[in-house]
């Protein structure tokens, strides 16, 4: 059988915050329950949002917490020769297009404005060439009007079709830099990850990336999609939304937090025991099957 691989991938965009824990937690615990490797890599492929030293201090955080990783980190922006070769790939394949589209002009398109659509959906303007006159912006890949499907191991059984509800979508952007989704498949794929369990807001990218597994010949690692932390507002934790940096001289209740929330509060005698004592019974207790099977959770949990 094939050992267990996971991963945990932050992007240093500002400090560790609690939504970005539960993520790691749930990761660690599902990877070290299966006796399996995990590992870190920093997804700062989008320059502009990177924050300077943001990735050092994440990685302190997850060391004061406790975290051990089992290979160097990995950072994207070093790889972006191998993103290049995907996409040379893609185009070699003619699965890939330019495309001039501007986001107002795809907002303005009737397709895109229909009810009950999550996303802006690409109308497939510039499919055949960018109108005469005008130069391309992006590049996107082609997708099929069918259904990606994948059985999530918390979330139950996903479905999208792509060309309804999301249109061909961008794999290089307008600044030149790789899109998120090119690079976490190709990035997932060279790190032999068997298993991936991040938040639930990434559910909807998922078919995205098995549409891109499928055009590349990469495997498709299973899926586990984690409650999102939301803020009293319903707001997902993040920078945006100024979720407050987890401190490091409160690493064990931080931890002890982030167990409660995935469904695991250790017992009121481990209260102000450091982050050893803590994950010694995480790692004893440790039960998927225990995590609220819910795409959005308070952040705000009874610990004791």
């Amino acid at each position: 059988m094939t050992r267990y691989r996971g991963r945990f991938a932050p992007s240093p965009t500002g400090p560790l915050h609690f939504g970005s824990l539960v993520a790691a937690v749930g990761s660690y615990l599902e990877a070290r329950a299966h006796a399996g490797d995990w590992l870190v890599r920093m997804e700062d492929v989008d320059r502009p949002r990177e924050v300077p030293g943001a990735a050092e201090e994440i990685l302190h955080t997850l060391e004061a917490i406790g975290f051990e990783w089992d290979e160097p980190v990995v950072y994207q922006s070093r790889r972006e020769f191998i993103y290049g070769e995907a996409l040379a790939r893609l185009k070699r394949m003619h699965a890939v297009f330019a495309c001039a589209c501007t986001r107002k002009e795809i907002a303005d398109s009737v397709l895109a404005r229909e009810p009950g659509q999550q996303e802006l959906v690409y109308p497939g303007t510039c499919r055949n060439g960018p109108p005469a006159g005008r130069e391309a912006r992006v590049l996107r890949v082609r997708v099929e009007d069918s259904v990606i499907g994948f059985d999530d191991a918390l979330q139950g059984r996903v479905e999208q079709n792509l060309a309804r509800e999301i249109g061909d979508f961008v794999v290089r952007r307008a600044d030149g830099l790789y899109a998120y989704q090119l690079a976490v498949v190709v990035d997932d794929a060279e790190q032999e990850i068997t298993d991936v369990v991040r938040g639930a807001d990434l559910l909807g990218s998922t078919p995205r990336q098995i549409h891109l597994q499928r055009l590349l010949g990469l495997p498709t690692p299973r899926y586990l999609h984690l409650p999102v932390a939301v803020n009293d507002q319903g707001e997902k934790l993040s920078k945006q939304t100024l979720a407050p940096a987890i401190a490091v001289t409160q690493a064990g209740a931080a931890l002890a937090q982030a167990l409660a929330f995935l469904g695991h509060a250790p017992p009121a005698g481990l209260q102000g025991a450091g982050v050893g004592a803590i994950w010694s019974w995480a790692f004893g207790h440790w039960d998927a099957s225990r995590i609220p099977r819910q795409r959005t959770l308070p952040a705000e949990v009874q610990m004791y």
